[in-house]
C-alpha cells in the first residue's frame, strides 16, 4: 500500500524540480536505481542472471 501511494504521488508533477527522484519501474524501490535501465540494482541483477538483458554477462576475473 505504501509503495503504491508513493508511485501515485510521484506521478504528479513535483512542486520543485529538485524533489523529483527515480523509482524502480519493476518493484518501486527508490534507492540504487540505474538511469540507463530504469530499474534498481536488485532487479537488474535478477534480470541479468535470467538472461533478460541482452549483452549483459556476469563478470569473472
Amino acid at each position: 500500500m505504501a509503495k503504491t501511494s508513493k508511485r501515485v504521488a510521484q506521478a504528479r508533477p513535483a512542486k520543485f524540480k529538485t524533489r523529483q527522484y527515480s523509482r524502480c519501474r519493476r518493484c518501486g524501490r527508490p534507492r540504487a536505481v540505474y538511469r540507463k535501465f530504469g530499474i534498481c540494482r536488485i532487479c537488474l541483477r535478477e534480470l541479468a542472471h535470467g538472461g533478460f538483458i541482452p549483452g549483459m554477462t556476469k563478470s569473472s576475473w
